[in-house]
C-alpha cells in the first residue's frame, strides 16, 4: 500500500511555514497520543505517522529531498523514519523539541494534559492576568495601585498540605512511592503521572476539612502594584509569585498586570513624543506671539512668529513621555490651527477691507505660487 502523503498527513499545504507545520504536528500529536487513546491501535499507528512526516518536513534538506523525490527519497537500506545523523527515530524525540525537554510525562503541554506536577510531587499554580486602566498622566509620572482578585491561595487551615492538621501522610499504594506508573501502549511503554497522587508518590490519610485535600481555596486578594512611568497600552508587569497558590510543594504562579492606558482630551501619544493640536487667532498667526499651552506637567510659553500658516508644527523639546528605562523623554509636538472668526462687527469689517485694498488681495484672492500652477486648467 502506497504510503500517505506527509503534507496530507498534518494536513497543511505544501508552501506551509516552520511555525504552520510545527502548529499542526502540535495538534496531530495531540490528537492520536497514545495516553488519550488507550488501547486503540489505530491511534497509535497514526501518532507515529504524523510523527515520521513531521520529523521529513521540519528538516529543510529533508524537506526539499521529499517535494523533489516523495517517499523514494528515505527509501534505500535503514528506510523509515530517519534522524539526521541516521538510523531510526525515536517519535518522542519531537515531543521534546516542540512541547520543551522531558517529552511524554516529562514536562511540557503533555504533563499538563495528563496529569503531570512538580518534581516534589505538586501541581504548580497556574498564572494569572489583571487588566488595568490608568490615565496618561499616571502613564507619565508613575504611581501606586491597589488591586482586587479572587484566586486560588494557599489553604490556611492546612497550611497547603491538603491534610487535616494532625493527620498523617502514607505511601500511595498505586506507584508504591514513585510518584509514577509505566504503562505499555503497544510496542511503547510510557511512563506519567500516578492518577492516585497526582505524583506526590504520598496519599493524604485524611484529607483537609476546608479545602478537601487540594491545599487551596478561592479567596479575594488584595495587592500593591508600583507601575513605572513611561508605561504605554499593552505594558505587562510580573509579580512574581502573587498568581494562584500551588498545591503540596509545587511553585506558585505569577500575577500578570497588562496596561492600557485611557484617550486623553487633549494629548495623543506617538511613542515617546506627545501630540496635540491648539487653535489660534489669525492675527497673532499674521503678526506673531507668545502664548501658554498645556503639557503633562503643567503650562509652557510658546513663541508664534509672524506669518505662521494653519498646519505649522512645533516642538518642545522633553516635554513627552518618559521613556522607560529612564534618562529622557520625548517631546511635546504642537501643530496650530489659524481661526478665521465666524462674525465681525461693522468696524472689523472696515478695517479688513481696507487691509484687503492695500495689500491687493480684492484682485487677487490666491496665492500667486497657486494661481501659476492652476492657470493651465484656465
Amino acid at each position: 500500500m502506497a504510503k500517505a502523503d506527509y503534507y496530507e498527513l498534518l494536513g497543511v499545504p505544501k508552501n506551509a511555514t516552520d511555525d504552520e507545520l510545527k502548529k499542526a504536528y502540535r495538534k496531530k500529536a495531540v490528537q492520536y497520543h497514545p495516553d488519550k487513546n488507550p488501547g486503540n491501535k489505530e491511534s497509535e499507528e497514526m501518532f507515529k505517522k504524523v510523527s515520521e512526516a513531521y520529523e521529513a518536513l521540519k528538516d529543510p534538506d529533508k524537506r526539499a529531498a521529499y517535494d523533489r523525490y516523495g517517499h523514494a527519497a528515505f527509501q534505500g537500506p535503514g528506510a523509515g523514519a530517519r534522524s539526521p545523523s541516521g538510523g531510526f527515530h525515536d517519535p518522542f524525540d519531537i515531543f521534546r523539541e516542540v512541547f520543551g525537554q522531558g517529552g511524554a510525562g516529562g514536562g511540557g503541554i503533555f504533563d499538563e494534559m495528563f496529569g503531570g506536577g512538580s518534581r516534589d510531587g505538586g501541581r504548580d499554580g497556574s498564572d494569572l492576568r489583571y487588566d488595568l486602566e490608568i490615565t496618561l498622566e499616571d502613564a507619565a509620572r508613575g504611581i501606586e495601585k491597589e488591586i482586587s482578585f479572587r484566586k486560588l491561595a494557599s489553604c490556611e487551615h492546612c497550611h497547603g498540605s491538603g491534610a487535616e492538621p494532625g493527620s498523617k501522610r502514607v505511601t500511595c499504594p498505586t506507584c508504591r512511592g514513585a510518584g509514577q506508573v509505566r504503562r505499555s501502549g503497544g510496542i511503547i511503554v510510557f511512563t506519567q503521572t500516578c492518577p492516585t497522587c497526582g505524583g506526590a508518590g504520598v496519599k493524604i490519610e485524611k484529607p483537609c476539612s476546608v479545602c478537601r485535600g487540594e491545599g487551596r481555596v478561592a479567596k479575594t486578594t488584595k495587592l500593591n502594584v508600583k507601575i513605572p512611568p513611561g508605561v504605554d497600552s499593552g505594558s505587562r508587569l510580573r509579580s512574581a509569585g502573587n498568581g494562584e497558590a500551588a498545591s503540596a510543594g509545587g511553585t506558585p504562579g505569577d500575577l500578570y498586570i497588562v496596561l492600557s492606558v485611557k484617550e486623553h482630551e487633549l494629548f495623543e501619544r506617538q511613542g515617546d513624543d506627545l501630540f496635540c493640536e491648539i487653535p489660534i487667532k489669525f492675527t497673532l498667526a499674521t503678526l506673531g506671539g507668545s502664548i501658554e499651552v498645556p503639557t503633562l506637567t503643567g503650562k509652557a510659553s510658546l513663541k508664534i512668529p509672524p506669518a505662521t500658516q494653519s498646519g505649522t508644527t512645533f516642538r518642545l523639546r522633553d516635554r513627552g513621555m518618559p521613556t522607560l528605562r529612564g534618562g529622557r523623554h520625548g517631546d511635546q509636538l504642537i501643530r496650530v490651527h489659524v481661526e478665521v472668526p465666524s462674525t465681525l462687527t461693522g468696524e472689523q469689517r472696515k478695517v479688513l477691507e481696507e487691509f484687503a485694498r492695500i495689500s491687493g488681495d480684492a484682485h487677487e484672492p490666491t496665492s500667486r505660487s497657486f494661481f501659476e500652477k492652476a492657470k493651465k486648467f484656465f
